[in-house]
């Protein structure tokens, strides 16, 4: 390796004449993700390399809001397109090794050496690469909770589809199956909606339900009965063997208010 050196050099400069150095050294170093950066970029349109070089600015240039503001901007990007953290921690930590490298480079060729000098420069390096990881992890982290959170509220909308027919009457289809979570949302959901929709009929067609746990049936029968009491008259569709079974084996009878019938279609002729 030809290191480019003039005695007038600030570290600066020395980093600036060795960029490609720095770039060979730094891909030697991070043996895994070598190999996966051109994955990321097409992934994230994260480019690795030329922001190694923007973080040794910064942490060269101490300047550490704009190291801050970076850091969160990398970790925002990461946790978007969930890309594996154990790569951007071995980047990094290729980074420190190879900012080192050059440093001991730098000061090797400019008989710099002083020893209270260097610890003075070894916390101030490693401090702000360690400032940047823990911006990046909180920024990440922040972000992917947020994304969890949003995620999770959409599950929770599309788990409960109540659709509108006309001014009174609505269907609520129940696809998958239904543990003691999903029920206690589509409780929430239901009687919620049976009052903000105003809804006089609510068809629940159960063809896409292959089976009930008891507990579940008995929340289910709560979730009538609330409705009931708000004035919304339950019309039961698509009811399986399967479920029927379940039903009538955990003991829990329906209300005779609650109207029992063979398919949707069936239902949709007779309210409309």
């Amino acid at each position: 390796m030809d290191i480019y050196f003039e005695s007038s050099f600030k570290l600066r400069e020395f980093f600036e004449a060795n960029k490609n150095n720095f770039e060979s050294t730094l891909l030697d170093e991070a043996v895994n993700v070598k190999n996966k950066i051109n994955e990321i970029l097409k992934i994230g349109n994260i480019d690795l390399v030329n922001n190694a070089h923007q973080l040794t600015v910064y942490i060269i240039n101490n300047e550490d809001n704009e190291l801050k503001l970076f850091a969160k901007k990398e970790g925002i990007a990461w946790a978007t397109h969930s890309i594996e953290l154990t790569f951007k921690l071995e980047w990094v930590q290729a980074i420190r090794r190879t900012l080192w490298f050059f440093i001991h480079k730098y000061y090797d060729l400019s008989n710099q050496y002083n020893i209270d000098d260097f610890f003075i420069l070894e916390a101030q390096i490693n401090n702000r690469v360690d400032i940047f990881l823990n911006a990046f992890f909180i920024s990440y982290s922040t972000y992917k909770d947020s994304l969890i959170k949003a995620q999770k509220k959409l599950v929770e909308n599309l788990s409960v589809p109540i659709i509108p027919i006309n001014g009174n009457v609505s269907i609520l289809p129940l696809i998958g199956s239904i543990d003691i979570n999903r029920i206690y949302i589509l409780k929430e959901k239901v009687l919620a909606e049976v009052s903000d929709l105003r809804i006089q009929t609510l068809i629940m067609d159960l063809s896409g339900i292959a089976s009930m746990e008891q507990v579940v049936i008995y929340e289910f029968l709560k979730v009538i009965d609330g409705i009931s009491l708000m004035g919304c008259s339950t019309v039961l569709t698509g009811l399986r063997k399967e479920v029927a079974k379940d039903i009538t084996d955990s003991g829990i009878k329906f209300s005779r208010e609650t109207k029992k019938l063979g398919t949707l279609q069936q239902a949709l002729g007779e309210y409309l």
